[in-house]
């Protein structure tokens, strides 16, 4: 077994549990599936090609190993709560007809800032401040590539609160991201 790519993983695991702790909810089955993971990533260590970077190699194991376990769980609901208590209002971003108060500013050129290393970094704080719920319907929506029907299930919510969900998490997220990203007083240190 390379000493290497064992201490490479053991450094990405705080980040593996957090990312499976978020989406399921669960310490134990968090734990079991960054196991599996990491597991599966010691076990085809000989398969990892080197084109993409390790940590995107290891989260994509996980990734499908929590969208086994989400399915699982549709497929044998238990019974969960579900709390609408969740997240900040919004109203004083929009006005009366719904339109933004104030217009967000210009992001530049998006495309090309996504390929830099940093705004991951920023990304990461960013969506750690997205509240529990919200921050867990976008990323079962959008990393997860669950669908909406899916994550209604596994939440036991309907769809328009996972719309509302997504929203909040979407609008936390842009506003991050224009102050410590985009804005013209772009943070240094993230």
């Amino acid at each position: 077994m390379n000493d290497s790519l064992t201490s490479h993983l053991a450094a990405l695991r705080p980040q593996l549990l957090r990312f499976a702790r978020l989406q399921l909810r669960s310490d134990s089955a968090a734990e079991d599936a960054v196991q599996e993971a990491l597991l599966a990533a010691l076990t085809n260590a000989s398969g990892f090609a080197g084109e993409a970077s390790l940590k995107t190699w290891v989260f994509s194991i996980l990734r499908n190993k929590i969208v086994d376990e989400v399915r699982r769980r549709v497929r044998s609901p238990e019974l969960q709560m579900s709390d609408d208590s969740e997240g900040s209002d919004f109203d004083e971003l929009f006005d009366a007809g719904g339109h933004w108060a104030e217009l967000p500013s210009k992001w530049g050129d998006p495309a090309a800032t996504l390929e830099q290393k940093r705004f991951w970094t920023v990304f990461e704080v960013c969506i750690d401040n997205v509240p529990e719920k919200p921050a867990r319907v976008f990323m079962m929506r959008e990393f997860l590539g669950l669908e909406t029907e899916e994550i209604c299930k596994e939440l036991t919510i309907s769809t328009s609160n996972c719309w509302v969900l997504l929203h909040r998490a979407r609008t936390h997220l842009r506003l991050c991201l224009t102050e410590r990203w985009f804005g013209q007083d772009k943070l240094q240190g993230a």
